[in-house]
Formats: C-alpha cells, structure tokens, sequence
C-alpha cells in the first residue's frame, strides 16, 4: 500500500505517467499467489520503444497462456522518472502488480541493440539487484537474456545468469517449467544451471572460460563444467505456422513508436546481404498461410481496435504468396476503415499498385535502401540490385505523384572507395533529374533524403571479422558527403561516430569489455541509443580507467583462422559459408538468393530450406 501511494505522489510530477500504471486493455493479471513462477519480461529502454517490440507481445502471449507463470513487464523509466524513485527509495517495479523487480522469480532481458546494455545495468541497480551474476546469492532473482545480441553473450557474461539463443516460444517456457520444478527441489542455484545448460539454445557462460594470448587475441574456450556442451547451437522452430501468436495485443494508453496490429508474415531472409547480422541467424525462411495470417490480423483489428495493420517481416514482399495475400487484406482493411502498412517492400509494378491503392493523393515518402553508390560495392555486400533497377523503380514513382524519396546507404563497408561516395552523389544527382525529366518545372516541390548509417561489423556474418572504419575516417566521409550534396531539395542526415564506434566494441567484444560498460555506468552513462544522451567523454574515461583498448575490437582486421569470441556459439550457419563469403565479397562475386537455389550455408542440416520452407 505504502508503495502504491508512493508512486501516485511521483506520477503527479512526471512527464507521461501512463508509462508507468499498467492496467492497459488486454493486459494480464493473475492471482501471483498461485502460480510456481513469477517472471519480469525485461526491455531496456523506454515504455514507448518497448511496447512496439512485437516479440514482447508474443512472450507476454505465451507465458500468459500458462497457469503456472505470471509474466509481468517492466521497463526502463525516463531520467525524470529515474531520478525521483532514487530520491524517494522507490525500487524498479513491474507494471502489473508494482512488484519491487528483486521480488521476481526470474527476469529475462531483450538484447535488441548494443547500445542498451548501460540501461540493462541501471535498471538491476534500480532494482537493488547486484549487477555481477557472482555477487547475487539464492535470494536474488534468476537473470536471463535472449534476442539478436545474445549471440555474442561475451560482453554480458558476467552479468547474466544465462542466455537463450534462438527462438524463444518454445525454450522459454522450458526454462519456466524446469524452474519451478527447481524451486520446489530445494537445491542450489548451480543444480539448475547445470541441468538446463544442455537444453538446445540455453548457455550458462559460467561453465565457460576463455583463454588468452599475450597480445588479447583467444586461442581457445575452455569448459570449466564437463556436463556442459561443448558448443551451444541455437534453438530452431522449424513450423512457426502453428506457433501461438498474440491476438489480443496490450494496447497502450499512451502513443508508442508502433502503434498498430502486426502480424508477422514469415521470419528469416534468403537473400545474404553480407552486412546484415538478421538474414543469417534468422535463416532459414519459415512462413505462415495466408489463412493463418488474415485470421490474426482479423482478431487483432477486433481485439484492440488498432486502425492500422502492419505486415512484418525482413522483405515483405519476399512472402511466396504475396500478392494475393495483400489483395486479400486490403480489400478487409478497407471494409473496416482499417489503414495497411507494408514495410520493407521490393519496388516492382505491384507494390507501386498496391502502394497507389493505400495511399491514393496523400502520397507520403518512399524509401528505398541501395546500401551502397557503386555498382562494384552493391556486388561487394551482395545488394543484389542495379542502378536499372533503382531509376526505373524511381521513375515509376514520380509518374505516379511521389515527391518525397529517401535513400539508405551504409559507408565505411568493406573495400569502400571515395569513388564509391562518388556513386552515392551520383545517384541523388540523377534523381533530381529524373524528376525534372518527369515533372518538368510544373512538378512542386520534391526533395530526396539521403540517411547514411556507419557500418559496424556483427558476429555471426561474413563481416565478423573485418575492421570498421575509425571515427576519424566516418567524420571524413560525413564530411565530403554533406559538402558534395548542399544542394536545394536535398536533406542529408547521418548516424553518430562515436555512438558506431561503442557498437562496434560491444557487437565483435569479449569479456574483457564488461568492466569498462560497467564504469561507464557508474559514470552516468545510460540511454546511449539516444543521441540527447550519450556521453562520449564518459565512455573515453571508462575505457581508460579499466585499460580497454576500443580500437582493439572495433578497428582490427580479424584473421580468419582466429578463435572469435562468440565461436562457441552455433546459429546453424557454417563458418565456412561465412569465410567463403567474406572472401568472395574481395572480389566482389555475388551469390544467388538461395530460395533459387541452396547455397550450402549449412542451415539444411536442421531443417527444409528455400521454395521448400513456404508454407506451400
């Protein structure tokens, strides 16, 4: 009682309270007195960017689904919110039951991004959670991980108790069941670890232990417990069509990032952009009917009374079904005064159809993601697209009214040349006039964004060992791009150095780098995701003062036969395919998207792959 009265005093003088009261439409409450476990689901960042995360929902759905498990959220609070709880003792809590987050049974945390793991360290502190695994006794709640970062645990690994690699809908309920099973034994916090370190996809880094040479590089990873695997292989779901899926979604108070129904199409990518960390550990492609997906889109739409459906997936428009399926949906969306968003499309005649029927005269922007200017570096990443594909998808869209395009590119890409930025300025040169060859003087306004994002090289790629460019170098190429193209009718927008520069530590890093993220915190480094709030100085001071070498993980070329940090970890595509990629990327030889073809990536061993995998 004391707490509840606590948090309305406080919620009387903060921006936005809704963050913080639960209690929205759908959400689940249950009797936590009779359940075996209680368990946090954990987003490091704040209610808004946590809610548009659907693999939230999907947990939240499933655990829930449990009579056994409660599953409770818990975000991390905004700085105006943080600092008063520290000034009126007021632990971190759950939006549920405003459970002190020290009172759960087990707390699993979402690695989304690198640049969160400061917050995943305020957030136990918060919580009067002792932030090293080593220094929490059996009182303490059991401290989890799972997501995209989790398959390099390295930098985190004296921080959590274990990590899930892979997918979570059906390994985390496995862990809940034989955690209550534990619980009711009686027995140490190491019985349980070493019974479910042999579950596919569970690594408990204590039973691991990497072995250093003088100059820092790993010449092996030692077991320290013998029950353990020698290799953690990811956890696969081969028919994600009959997964449980959220169909009564939490809907917030308050706007969020994504505030819309979802539903994901299929998950995986066959196409092998050689950058791109998702399109290998999600491979391989596993799709759901077009029945399955307009029945959830239907009861999400009636459940929530969302007003717009997104379609979610790494390419959308690669589903094998995909336009009868859109056609399907539009015609639903458009008898319930629904809006349909589709994200990620592949530019051809039907999604400018399909993109004329949604947005009809308030044509908002376009974008389009070359990746790259030159036509040898698109080769180079394996962005199989060419400039004829680009201007004619552009010019399509400028007959049929477009007037706003925006453009991705990535620099500091392997092999990349000023030539290559040449090709960058080229392109928006063209297509300014394409537009005036189009439109002529009578066209208005029209304006191309270019957004430049920094190359961080990510475990588990074809780029897992090569060096990312020095901030210097990224400072350079910013610099020639935004004089190259001060021209009207182009805005040119482009990611932080130094907040690349820190991923890249933490994407390619090893154990090593925890007691710099930890000092950085204790610093006052927090939310650096957000460019408001990071502090480069304090993360120089932290690395200093713990003697880490950044460079050392960010800007060194790796060799190829070294033993990387994450090498323990299996996400089932082989290290050969990704060597053999790396070096045809030297050349610039592209490979073929394998739903034309198996490309022996080593998937195949677990499970049907390309044309195979649809749900056809």
């Amino acid at each position: 009682m004391y707490f509840n009265k606590a948090l309305d005093k406080l919620l009387k003088k903060i921006e936005k309270p809704a963050r913080y009261i639960g209690g929205e439409i759908n959400s689940v409450q249950k009797d936590a007195s009779a359940v075996d476990v209680r368990f946090g689901f954990a987003f490091p960042d704040t209610y808004e960017i946590g809610m548009s995360y659907l693999g939230l929902q999907i947990l939240y759905t499933i655990l829930n689904k449990q009579d056994a498990v409660f599953c409770e959220r818990i975000f991390a609070p905004a700085p105006d919110m943080e600092a008063l709880m520290r000034t009126e003792g007021l632990s971190l809590f759950t939006l549920e039951t405003k459970m002190p987050i020290k009172e759960l049974d087990i707390i699993g945390f979402t690695l989304q991004y690198e640049l969160s793991y400061t917050n995943i360290l305020n957030m136990l502190d918060l919580g009067n959670i002792p932030l090293l695994s080593k220094d929490r006794d059996e009182t303490c709640p059991l401290i989890i991980a799972g997501g995209p970062c989790a398959y390099n645990p390295e930098p985190l690994s004296d921080i959590f108790d274990l990590f899930l690699i892979g997918d979570g809908e059906e390994i985390l309920p496995e862990i809940c069941r034989e955690f209550a099973s534990w619980k009711a034994s009686g027995e140490e916090k190491d019985a349980f670890l070493k019974k479910v370190c042999n579950i596919t996809g569970v690594y408990v880094p204590k039973f691991y232990e990497p072995i250093y040479q003088d100059d820092g590089i790993i010449i092996d990873i030692q077991k320290l417990y013998d029950g353990a695997p020698d290799t953690i292989e990811r956890c696969l779901i081969a028919n994600i069509n009959d997964l449980d899926f959220p169909e009564n979604n939490i809907v917030p108070f308050i706007e969020t990032v994504h505030d819309r129904a979802v539903v994901e199409t299929f998950r995986g990518c066959t196409r092998g952009c050689r950058f791109c960390q998702a399109g290998m550990i999600y491979r391989p492609v596993r799709e759901r009917t077009p029945e399955r997906i307009r029945l959830l889109a239907e009861n999400q739409l009636k459940n929530t009374g969302h007003d717009e459906l997104s379609l979610l997936s790494l390419s959308t428009s690669d589903y094998s079904g995909f336009e009868p399926l859109v056609m399907e949906l539009m015609t639903m969306c458009r008898e319930n005064n629904v809006s349909l968003s589709l994200p990620s499309l592949r530019l051809d005649s039907f999604s400018f159809k399909v993109l004329e029927e949604i947005q009809g005269y308030k044509k908002s922007g376009l974008t389009f993601a070359p990746e790259a200017g030159s036509q040898r570096l698109r080769d180079v990443i394996n962005k199989c697209i060419t400039e004829k594909n680009i201007y004619s998808a552009i010019e399509q869209a400028l007959e049929l009214g477009w007037n706003n395009i925006k453009l991705y590119f990535m620099i500091g890409l392997p092999t990349e040349t000023y030539e290559d930025l040449d090709g960058i300025v080229s392109i928006v040169k063209n297509i300014k006039e394409l537009n005036y060859k189009v439109n002529g003087t009578r066209g208005g306004r029209f304006n191309v964004t270019i957004s430049i994002s920094n190359f961080v090289p990510k475990a588990h790629t074809p780029y897992q060992w090569s060096a990312q460019d020095t901030p210097e170098s990224f400072h350079n190429k910013h610099n020639y791009l935004r004089d190259k193209l001060r021209t009207k009718g182009i805005t040119f927008n482009y990611h932080g150095t130094d907040s690349s520069s820190l991923e890249a530590v933490f994407a390619r890093g090893d154990r090593r780098v925890t007691p710099g993220l930890i000092r950085a915190f204790e610093l006052g480094c927090k939310f650096d995701g957000w460019s408001e709030h990071f502090k480069r100085d304090l993360w120089k001071t932290a690395f200093e003062e713990t003697g880490i070498d950044p460079q050392f993980y960010s800007n060194r070329e790796r060799n190829l036969d070294e033993i990387l940090p994450w090498d323990h970890i299996d996400c089932l595509v082989r290290k050969e395919f990704l060597k053999q990629e790396n070096e045809k990327s030297m050349t610039a030889q592209t490979t073929e998207d394998c739903r034309n073809g198996c490309v022996d990536c080593g998937i195949n061993r677990r499970i049907k792959c390309g044309s195979e995998a649809s749900y056809e």
